[in-house]
């Protein structure tokens, strides 16, 4: 398969599961440590990475344990105040299983780069520092995410039910969490976990892939759908997921979730794709804000009549607005065109 799985799908692909024998080939192999230079997964719903081991704040301790509680960690940010004392303190989030190389370690922190967040940063990916306990060492996951067909998260948010084999993970699943298939039936597909073990999915929460599979080109309006569903949505310094989204976070993860890498920042997303006027926009072009050097400090989605669903600031929530009418400052240096 190469393209979603619908229920009807699902009873003709009843062996998708390609040989995995519950519990024996689902656990954990692992040696217990995370040292520099090894591969690890995110074993949170949301691991946020900071620019060192010293910024969180007091209101942030939620955001630093296993499991996460991002509602309530979203509940100490309620101030605009407090939300906007981020920046410069967090780096960039990654999602539940996201592959990350450990770059070093310090304590009970690692530093590391996310593979699939494209940065001139580090070659390795997208770099910060979490703690280590928010890791996962696991070399048989890793061979299942080489080996299996994938479930992907096309929902905002979902959740693990009927846990096998392992301890209660503590971590919810959101959008673009991207895991091993091992099963499925008409209702649930079931996935492997990073920490070992198993649980199922609800079949609507997910589109499902080969091995080597992706999604189909989308259209325009295929974006601006997804994009929609974030309506609403308050805005998070670093964040790229459905607790919180910056700007670039958003339209990176928007585009990821159809299948296209971006690089994770503003700035790199504003030399991807090729150049188009402002007068010949079409949805799904990326809108792009400057300071008077030139520096990109923010980016848009354009969705149509003469409209941008964005991610402005900590005082805002992701919105549609005018794109000319918020661009008060005539701040617009151009426009993309990625697909």
């Amino acid at each position: 398969m190469s393209s979603s799985l619908t229920k009807a799908d699902a009873e003709k692909t009843s062996d998708i599961s390609a040989g995995v024998v519950p519990g024996q080939e689902l656990e954990r192999i692992t040696d217990g440590k995370i040292e520099k230079g090894e591969t690890a997964y995110v074993d949170v719903t949301v691991a946020t990475l900071w620019t060192d081991p010293k910024a969180p704040r007091k209101v942030d301790k939620p955001a630093l344990s296993h499991p996460v509680d991002l509602d309530k960690w979203n509940k100490n940010l309620k101030s605009t105040d407090v939300r906007r004392g981020l920046t410069g303190k967090t780096e960039t989030q990654a999602t539940y299983g996201s592959e990350v190389t450990v770059l070093e370690t310090k304590g009970s922190w690692a530093k590391v780069a996310v593979a699939d967040q494209k940065t001139p940063k580090n070659k390795k990916g997208y770099p910060g520092w979490l703690p280590t306990k928010q890791l996962v060492e696991n070399d048989r996951f890793g061979k299942l995410r080489d080996e299996q067909p994938r479930a992907v998260v096309t929902t905002p948010k979902s959740e693990l039910t009927g846990i096998e084999f392992t301890k209660d993970t503590g971590a919810d699943i959101s959008f673009n969490v991207d895991l091993p298939l091992i099963a499925q039936d008409v209702d649930d597909v079931r996935v492997a976990l990073p920490g070992g073990g198993a649980a199922w999915v609800d079949i609507d929460d997910v589109d499902v892939y080969d091995v080597d599979g992706k999604p189909e080109k989308p259209s325009g309006n295929d974006l601006v759908k997804t994009a929609k569903q974030f309506d609403g949505l308050r805005y998070l310094w670093a964040g790229v997921s459905a607790y919180g989204y910056d700007c670039s976070g958003f339209t990176y993860s928007i585009y990821k979730a159809h299948g296209i890498d971006l690089p994770r920042d503003s700035g790199e997303q504003a030399k991807a794709g090729k150049a188009v006027s402002s007068s010949n926009l079409k949805a799904g072009d990326l809108l792009f804000f400057s300071t008077p050097s030139g520096t990109v400090h923010h980016v848009g989605m354009y969705i149509g009549d003469g409209k941008m669903i964005h991610s402005p600031n900590a005082s805002k929530d992701v919105y549609v607005t005018d794109w000319k009418k918020w661009d008060s400052g005539n701040e617009f240096s151009g426009a993309r065109r990625i697909l």
